[in-house]
């Protein structure tokens, strides 16, 4: 009995001078916080009013650094389990290795319909395209420099200007300067935007197939490093990024979804969040006992008897800061776009946007139609309950308060999974839950998650050694490397500069969506949904081999076609030609959506590799059975589309009929007229003309 009363004794011992130390730090905690949290506001808006000089940036910089070194550098370099961020980062990586699966997922199954070699929109189209906005940009600077051989200066006499402007022209135009402009920055987009892309190295830009299979099983491969080992290095981030960008300078309509620069923009951050060449998560550490580490701690030594991690590098406090900022213009931006929009359906009086929002959305799933059926009052809370979570909730993602930043970081991402059962919208849900869990500590995740979810999500050799330091206070962090800190700073004051431009278009009335403001694309804005339609609109694809008929209609994987089909479950994946049909049906006319005369006469043709991103050829088997090629009466000679409305079948309403196998009806169709051609029907001739005219 005695015994036990003494473990109780130190128990309660242990546990209140924890109480003392956690609270001693608090303060100190806070301070630094609220620090961080000042200097990138401050630093955002006050440049946003004024443009930044070199001098101005300089001073940002050093402070950053001073900032970072406080904040990294103490006497006693430990860190309470509320403020450790190993096991969150864990998770940020795993989940971003989802993210990255189904991406490179998608370009695997579905790149050469769309961007291959004899795809809709071949990728060897924008790099040719590119090439000769590269020569026509390096003969005008060739022109140029022969001018200025010619060109004498007015202020010869000034030797030291001279010799600084000497000095510059000649790093200017050394041959590695030279080689960089001729192959990197001439060649751009119609945006005058250089284009990064591993597809550069291709010898023959006839084919390209190989190259899209390849990066796509690359990225494929290290996404599942990531996930099993629940960590990264520099290295394997750079190549995620790299493939991501090769994709995405290419994919023209087909890579211009607001995720895909999304996606990009997160692992440029995740870049700063590993370290250089290790896979250890816990990177720096050693295993000691917990008595020991308790000591270095500044604790009061457990009797347990346990081991403890020590000497951990701690995850950069700016480079955190900064994914939490990333997550509030994504939440902000999408808040503010409904607010400013002219649809009076996001507005106080009418708020009547969810009223249409589920049946209208691009791929709905199997429970949208639920969704839809709630009473109408429910809608009304959601299109408030939507405002407050991007509105209202995404300052509290900054909060210098562990309370109210964790309640911020759950709120996105219950906000998220209720999306995601909601509707198939690719996986731009899953993503936006990543920078969420940044929110979310390490004493969180153990307190909080199952034992079996935290070996399964946060399951590392070395974890459960961790974790044994963070339920007892014994948690040691080493001094993270001067190389480390630099780099910190100066990712700090990259995304300070160019968040400039993305808090100015936050507080501009005409806000842009899903637009980005520096040539590189590393920093952008975002939005969706701003204004929701009334009547979901669907174009239908016929095809017949007489002008007379029998038209036949051709079907998607999982845009809505035939009325008694179900909506499928495929979030986060998703199919990209689906995705298209929906917004060029939205965009009105054809002429905004020049693709579609190239996708119609693929079909025509019969192309493999574009019939395979269909449910099935009309005019075939099912895709995969055996056909014979050559039987021209068996091939498709002109094609149509044709504009339906679809609505929800109403369960209550029995008057229309089930399918042949007794199938419930799942939607109402009703035909509007054509979208293409406006008269007479289109043979391939006058889709290769059309074609080759856009």
């Amino acid at each position: 009995m005695e015994m036990d009363d003494s473990s109780g004794y130190n128990k309660e011992q242990e546990s209140r001078s924890r109480r003392r130390w956690s609270r001693k730090n608090a303060v100190l905690r806070v301070k630094k916080s609220v620090t961080v949290f000042a200097s990138v506001i401050a630093s955002s808006f006050l440049l946003a009013v004024k443009p930044a000089s070199a001098v101005e940036l300089s001073s940002i910089l050093s402070s950053a650094t001073e900032l970072l070194k406080t904040a990294t550098t103490t006497a006693n370099p430990t860190t309470s389990p509320s403020s450790s961020y190993l096991l969150t980062r864990i998770l940020f990586l795993r989940f971003l290795a989802i993210v990255y699966t189904a991406a490179f997922s998608v370009a695997k199954f579905q790149n050469k319909g769309l961007i291959g070699d004899n795809g809709i929109s071949p990728a060897r189209n924008i790099l040719n395209a590119a090439d000769r906005r590269g020569e026509a940009k390096s003969a005008r600077r060739k022109e140029w420099l022969e001018q200025r051989k010619n060109y004498t200066s007015t202020a010869s006499s000034n030797n030291s200007t001279n010799f600084v402007v000497k000095c510059k022209n000649k790093l200017l135009d050394c041959p590695p300067a030279t080689a960089f402009r001729d192959k990197f920055w001439h060649r751009t987009d119609r945006r005058d935007r250089p284009l990064p892309t591993l597809l550069w190295f291709a010898r023959d830009r006839n084919n390209l197939n190989p190259w899209l299979d390849g990066l796509a099983n690359v990225g494929l491969i290290l996404s599942a490093m990531m996930f099993a080992t629940g960590s990264a290095n520099v290295v394997l981030m750079l190549g995620l990024w790299l493939i991501q960008r090769s994709f995405m300078a290419v994919g023209g309509s087909f890579y211009g979804y607001g995720w895909e620069p999304q996606l990009a923009e997160l692992t440029f951050h995740a870049l700063f969040l590993v370290p250089m060449l290790s896979m250890n998560p816990f990177f720096g550490s050693e295993v000691v006992p917990a008595a020991a580490a308790a000591v270095a701690a500044g604790g009061v030594v457990s009797t347990s008897g346990m081991v403890a991690t020590k000497g951990a590098f701690p995850v950069p406090t700016l480079v955190i800061y900064a994914i939490r900022w990333y997550l509030f213009k994504i939440m902000i931006g999408a808040g503010l776009i409904k607010a400013k929009s002219s649809d009076p359906k996001w507005k106080p009086g009418n708020m009547s946007a969810m009223d249409y929002f589920y049946e209208t959305q691009p791929v709905p799933n199997p429970f949208t139609r639920y969704f839809h059926f709630m009473p109408k009052a429910w809608h009304r809370f959601e299109v408030w309950s939507n405002h407050f979570v991007e509105l209202v909730a995404p300052f509290l993602l900054l909060m210098p308060f562990r309370s109210l930043r964790l309640a911020g970081g759950l709120i996105q991402i219950m906000f998220q999974f209720i999306l995601i059962s909601s509707g198939n919208l690719s996986f731009l849900n899953w993503l936006t839950i990543v920078p969420a869990i940044f929110c979310l500590d390490d004493a969180f995740l153990v307190n909080n998650l199952p034992s079996l979810v935290q070996k399964i999500a946060l399951g590392t050799p070395t974890t459960q050694t961790y974790i044994q330091s963070v339920t007892s206070g014994a948690i040691s962090f080493g001094q993270a490397p001067i190389a480390r800190t630099i780099l910190s700073s100066a990712f700090f004051v990259l995304m300070a500069k160019l968040n400039i431009n993305v808090v100015r278009n936050l507080l501009a009335r005409p806000q842009l969506m899903n637009a980005s403001f520096d040539k590189l694309r590393l920093c952008g804005t975002y939005g969706a949904f701003g204004v929701v339609s009334e009547r979901r609109e669907e174009l239908i694809i016929e095809s017949a081999n007489n002008i007379n008929g029998p038209w036949k209609e051709y079907h998607f994987k999982v845009k809505p076609g035939d009325v008694h089909r179900r909506p499928k479950w495929i979030s986060p994946y998703h199919h990209r030609i689906d995705w298209q049909m929906w917004i060029a049906a939205v965009s009105g006319r054809v002429e905004r959506s020049p693709w579609i005369y190239r996708f119609l006469l693929k079909l025509l043709r019969q192309e493999k590799d574009v019939i395979g991103l269909l449910k099935s050829d009309p005019w075939k088997a099912e895709l995969g059975a055996e056909s014979n090629d050559d039987d021209s009466s068996n091939a498709p000679k002109y094609i149509r589309i044709e504009k339906y409305s679809y609505k929800f079948y109403d369960t209550n309403n029995a008057t229309i009929s089930n399918d042949d196998e007794g199938n419930k009806p799942y939607w109402v169709r009703e035909r509007l007229g054509r979208y293409f051609p406006r008269q007479g029907v289109a043979s391939a001739d006058i889709l290769e003309e059309l074609a080759n005219r856009h």
